[in-house]
């Protein structure tokens, strides 16, 4: 028999092994952080497999079908993944200051809000699927195949939904770890689903929709699971307490700016790719490779910076200032440095790097050329995700939206064009994304300092 106190024991484990209050504070978000680094590593290895299997045993017909709805899928994962850091910020501030009779009904509020939210989103997409194929441009050829993968594909966003905001409920109780598990077995689960529909059933690419749902759907309950089975107080109440809608609305204050930043830079995307695709086909060969190539960078910098807004956020809640300051000041100047160096790593390597992606030597030779342009300011976006991050644990997320879409989608696209005119080569391109750095990282230097509380500006010593 469990006594009184046996629990009690159990839920001060949990929070001595989560808390981001106390103990060392680099060791603390850097082992925070390498889970979701490996997050989202699996989160490209989805994608891949899926590439994978359709291109191998599909032909190239059905895997245009799976790209034709790629904008679509990535706003809406983007937007909710967006989302998700409101959860996060909100859900660490009531666990850092151990206000627990809030965060309980935080959580459940939290949980039919993504649950509602997630079932009416299934509705609209699955009304509208044919529309924005249609307003997409999506050739007649493979306008039917993409239909069928969009409408069952669509089915997962409910638990893409539930996944984002309730591992972002995890998350900021200081727990990388548990949902990089889940999203892991919910990995294998996607590649055995892709073999078995696409090799042993030969389904097609609505085999590839299926394997995907299943994989989302096992990820999302069992996140909904370790929640509602938690020995805390604070654990998920299904079918006890209530709805607080001032509680939803301090998440969609933090979460909703997020989400439409994420959204946004997807759109501006597009006139990148525009642009890339008047310069002949090794220039358009060449930035594929160096996307490809740019995520050694970017996810772990995107790791510190999620790791930063749970650390930042609990101990505002806790009111832990000091400790702050110091995490800050790690996450800021150390991660800029990691970033640095190990951009200056990429370039010595690039030869080997680029010749994993292409045995082209044309090729390979623009994309060590875009890297020798972009990477050694690279360092620029790590101090773009820290003071971003930043301002929105303190709830001040609207400031960093306006900014990094006024420099990524109006500085870059300006610049994008006026250097196109100048160059018409990889290096108007190139060009574009540093300049769009500087932009942000001034303004929101600039920001950080007129906005945020006196105490949280002392990131510099």
């Amino acid at each position: 028999m469990t006594t009184h106190t046996d629990k009690k024991a159990s839920s001060e484990k949990y929070k001595a092994n989560t808390a981001l209050t106390d103990g060392p504070i680099r060791r603390s978000i850097v082992f925070f952080a390498l889970p979701l680094f490996a997050s989202s590593l699996i989160q490209l290895m989805y994608s891949a497999v899926d590439l994978i299997f359709v291109g191998q045993f599909l032909g190239t017909r059905s895997a245009a079908s799976i790209g034709a709805s790629d904008l679509l899928i990535t706003c809406m994962v983007g937007f909710f993944t967006g989302m998700a850091v409101g959860t996060n910020v909100i859900t660490a501030r009531y666990y850092g200051a151990k206000d627990y009779d809030r965060l309980k009904n935080l959580i459940r509020t939290i949980f039919l809000a993504g649950l509602f939210g997630g079932i009416l989103l299934v509705i609209f997409a699955e009304i509208f699927a044919p529309v924005f194929l249609t307003l997409m441009g999506t050739p007649d050829k493979i306008y039917g195949l993409a239909i069928r993968y969009l409408r069952i594909y669509i089915l997962s966003m409910a638990s893409v939904v539930l996944y984002n905001l309730l591992s972002g409920v995890i998350r900021a109780m200081g727990d990388s770890r548990t949902p990089m598990f889940f999203q892991l077995i919910g990995g294998l689960l996607n590649i055995g689903a892709d073999y078995v529909f696409i090799v042993w059933f030969k389904m097609g690419v609505e085999g590839t929709a299926i394997a995907t749902v299943i994989s989302q759907t096992f990820a999302a309950i069992s996140v909904i699971c370790y929640l509602y089975f938690m020995k805390t107080s604070y654990r998920l109440q299904i079918f006890q307490g209530t709805f607080d809608r001032h509680e939803l609305s301090r998440v969609l204050k933090v979460g909703v700016p997020s989400g439409i930043q994420s959204t946004v830079i997807t759109f501006s995307n597009i006139v990148i790719q525009s642009q890339i695709n008047t310069l002949g086909v090794n220039e358009i060969a060449s930035f594929t490779v160096f996307f490809k190539a740019e995520n050694m960078l970017w996810l772990p910098l995107l790791a510190l910076g999620q790791a930063s807004v749970s650390f930042v956020s609990q101990n505002y809640g806790a009111g832990h200032w000091d400790r702050i300051g110091k995490g800050n000041r790690f996450t800021l100047f150390g991660g800029a440095l990691f970033t640095f160096c190990e951009a200056l790593l990429l370039i010595l390597a690039a030869p080997a790097i680029v010749s994993v992606f292409t045995k082209d030597p044309a090729v390979a030779a623009l994309t060590i050329q875009e890297m020798k342009i972009v990477y050694p300011l690279y360092f620029m976006c790590t101090i773009i995700e820290i003071l971003s991050s930043n301002m929105r644990s303190f709830g001040k997320a609207v400031y960093p939206m306006i900014i990094i879409i006024f420099s990524y989608c109006g500085v870059r696209v300006i610049t994008l064009f006026r250097m196109m005119h100048v160059f018409h080569s990889v290096k108007g391109v190139a060009f574009a994304y540093p300049v769009s750095w500087s932009c942000a990282m001034i303004l929101l230097l600039i920001a950080y300092f007129r906005v945020m509380p006196e105490k949280a500006r002392k990131i510099f010593g």
